[in-house]
């Protein structure tokens, strides 16, 4: 369809002709006439529903003062299931108007692809300066013939499922530590091992150890992770870590460390290396790693925040 000009029909750009009606709803005037000789300033339609809510669709014959709509028809459209809504409720909605034009057999429609924002403070939205009165009435131009027209609105409401989280920083949060030493390295014939559980803040920890490696560490590293145990969190909440995984050289210190910053929840309990150290350089008798088939395994972790639900 042709896009129309601005001038001198509408205040709303751009526009456009289409023979399909208004999706949502559409209200025809008889003798419109009336409505100014009778001074009447708004014309309500009936409610209809669209998106879930409940609306209506107003129109102003002589113009909407107060929104300066002098010698133009006005359009507004209100919604009208505020008082039955949540205090905080807001609903979105893409709004656009039309008029129709009998000459042309066609709605000309506001293509307007902006957000509309309705809630307690502002639950009607609409166009101050639609159509001229002039133009309007000017049986030539197709909108108003035998003192009939038709308006109607398109109403898409935006289904927002939103969810929301609270970081709350820690703060001048400390640094814990554990250690654990994991003796009779070479008789262990686990694939993986637990260290006693640990306070770490207001939670329970563990070391959970893959002699042997896991996934692509299997064969040919230690895989090391650091476990919350899910009993001493609140379900819907999320702990960010500052860690670091440590194999502990004990003659050098030449450590073999892995950090990370992680969430850890529900969903999420367990963060670590799959390869923290190679299984060849662990049982090199000159590495320092296994002493007397001891190693010492380490975690040092400080609890920055917690993430609550908002």
């Amino acid at each position: 369809m042709e896009i129309k000009t601005l001038n001198p029909l509408f205040s709303v750009t751009p526009l456009k002709g289409r023979k399909v009606p208004p999706s949502q709803y559409t209200f025809k005037i008889k003798s419109f006439s009336w409505l100014s000789n009778a001074s009447v300033q708004k014309c309500a339609s009936e409610e209809f529903e669209a998106g879930g809510y409940r609306w209506s669709l107003s129109i102003y014959p002589s113009g909407h003062t107060r929104e300066e709509g002098q010698d133009h028809v006005s359009i507004y459209l209100m919604l009208m299931d505020s008082s039955s809504l949540p205090i905080d409720w807001e609903v979105n909605a893409i709004v656009n108007f039309s008029a129709y034009n009998f000459i042309d057999d066609e709605y000309v429609t506001t293509q307007d692809a902006n957000v509309r924002r309705f809630h307690v403070l502002k639950t009607e939205w609409g166009i101050p300066k639609f159509i001229s009165i002039d133009t309007f009435n000017n049986p030539s131009n197709g909108y108003l013939i035998d003192d009939t027209c038709v308006f109607g609105v398109d109403v898409f409401v935006i289904k927002t499922m939103n969810k929301g989280d609270c970081l709350s920083m820690i703060h001048g949060p400390v640094t814990l530590y554990h250690s654990w030493k994991f003796n009779n390295f070479s008789s262990a014939t686990l694939d993986k091992y637990e260290s006693e559980s640990f306070l770490g803040g207001n939670y329970k920890w563990k070391l959970l150890l893959y002699p042997n490696g896991v996934v692509e560490g299997k064969g040919n590293s230690i895989s090391l992770f650091l476990v919350l145990e899910v009993s001493t969190l609140p379900p819907s909440n999320k702990v960010v870590v500052d860690c670091t995984l440590r194999a502990r050289d004990q003659i050098s210190g030449s450590h073999a460390e892995n950090k990370f910053c992680r969430k850890f929840s529900h969903s999420n309990t367990t963060w670590g290396c799959r390869q923290l150290l190679a299984l060849a350089k662990l049982k090199n008798p000159g590495s320092g790693f296994l002493v007397n088939d001891n190693c010492i395994l380490e975690v040092e972790f400080t609890i920055l925040g917690v993430i609550t639900p908002n």
